[in-house]
């Protein structure tokens, strides 16, 4: 007997071709020990003579009357471990100061920078676990938490353990990014380059010998790093056979997707300054675009990425909230899925793709989670909504039912 039987659904299964959504509309999901045993219409589970029986499939059946199930819901580019906040910049940039400004005057990352350094371990958990219970209310299962804001081996590393003991203390998966080529911390004023080779040279390969990250990201932009400092990171990466994604083309155009696209990225992000020319070097790539809709609205920036030329090319794009103290304090999963429509003209499907399949591929974790599929975990959302399309439709209502990790509700 499977250890759960979901019945009387509709199911968003988010596979790729079919039907829109995947959609099953009325579906079973079956769970056994923290899998999907079986996913289909409810009248092709196993019968008992004429009529199906569920009762004698399962240990525990749960009707659920009609709504929806989906996978649980993916952010795959977060900050969510940091001290402090930036409420005061918020201020300066609403009375006209940029991004750039701000950065040049110490505040933007560093102003981050000297908190996050300051603060404990048990700080940075304590701060982040009620970031972090806000995304599990909203569906979230699996979540990519970056460092970047200890830029020295300490806090680096302070802060991927503090990420990977949110992932101990509550039922979601996490994923750890290590970002110390964030940008050039004080005590480096003037020498990027070397920063750089600390980063390459000290930081990655202690976070790397404590098993803290899974990942390696950089920022690739004009107040960040340069594409070849960049590429130096990269490449020391390889070395230590971790993948890697890239901050690119979020306020300029560096060519920072096109090296993402070299290195053979899980994903580059943000992309409102991509060139239409590179978008076919994602696509070559299978490197998934994660559009960022949280910041494009908090910045008030007006460029668009290029949506248009990305689906054309067949790029995943994925939707992840940015939660971040300076350009994204946004914890609503659900409110990025309705900017990514509003703003950057997703289709509902697209943007429900984006925190589910594309999400997981963006992580690589696309063999074990982000559609709903036998084989793979038992990660669900279950929403008390009658179409999938509700989940970008509503702005600041919150549908869960209930929420399903590795099996267990």
């Amino acid at each position: 007997m499977w250890d759960a039987l979901y019945i009387d659904a509709a199911v968003a299964t988010m596979r790729d071709g079919g039907a829109p959504y995947g959609l099953i509309e009325n579906g079973a999901v079956a769970v056994e020990a923290g899998r999907i045993a079986w996913v289909g219409p409810q009248d092709g589970l196993p019968k008992s003579s004429d009529k199906p029986a569920p009762d004698k499939l399962a240990r525990h059946i749960v009707s659920l009357n009609g709504a929806l199930i989906t996978p649980g819901l993916i952010d795959c580019h977060t900050h969510l471990v940091f001290a402090s906040d930036r409420a005061g910049e918020f201020e300066a940039r609403l009375k006209g100061a940029s991004y750039e400004e701000i950065a040049h005057a110490g505040g933007g990352i560093n102003a981050t920078v000297r908190a996050t350094r300051s603060a404990s371990e048990d700080d940075l958990v304590e701060a982040a676990l009620p970031r972090l219970d806000a995304m599990i209310a909203e569906g979230v299962t699996t979540i990519e938490i970056k460092s970047g804001y200890g830029l020295n081996i300490d806090s680096e590393l302070k802060m991927l353990r503090a990420a990977r003991r949110l992932g101990d203390l509550r039922a979601v998966t996490v994923k750890t990014t290590l970002l110390a080529a964030h940008a050039v911390p004080p005590d480096y004023e003037g020498r990027a380059d070397d920063y750089i080779a600390h980063v390459c040279d000290d930081i990655m390969p202690a976070a790397h010998a404590e098993g803290l990250a899974d990942a390696v990201d950089g920022f690739c932009e004009g107040v960040g790093f340069s594409p070849a400092q960049i590429a130096r990171v990269f490449d020391k990466a390889k070395t230590l056979g971790l993948p890697v994604k890239l901050h690119a083309e979020q306020l300029s155009d560096l060519g920072g997707a096109r090296l993402a696209a070299g290195y053979g990225a899980l994903s580059a992000d943000h992309l409102e300054y991509l060139a239409d020319s590179d978008v076919p070097a994602l696509a070559s790539a299978g490197t998934v675009a994660v559009v960022l809709p949280g910041a494009f609205y908090y910045l008030r920036e007006t460029k668009l990425p290029p949506i248009d030329a990305l689906r054309a090319a067949g790029v995943p794009m994925a939707v992840a909230t940015d939660c971040n103290p300076g350009t994204s304090p946004m914890t609503s999963l659900l409110l990025a899925m309705n900017m990514a429509a509003t703003l950057f003209r997703l289709t509902p499907e697209e943007a429900l793709a984006g925190m589910t399949r594309h999400a997981a591929k963006a992580l690589g974790l696309e063999k074990d989670c982000g559609t709903i599929e036998a084989g793979k975990r038992a990660d669900l959302a279950v929403w008390n909504v009658d179409r999938p399309a509700a989940l970008s439709y509503f702005i600041g209502y919150n549908p869960l039912q209930k929420r399903i990790f590795a099996g267990q509700e």
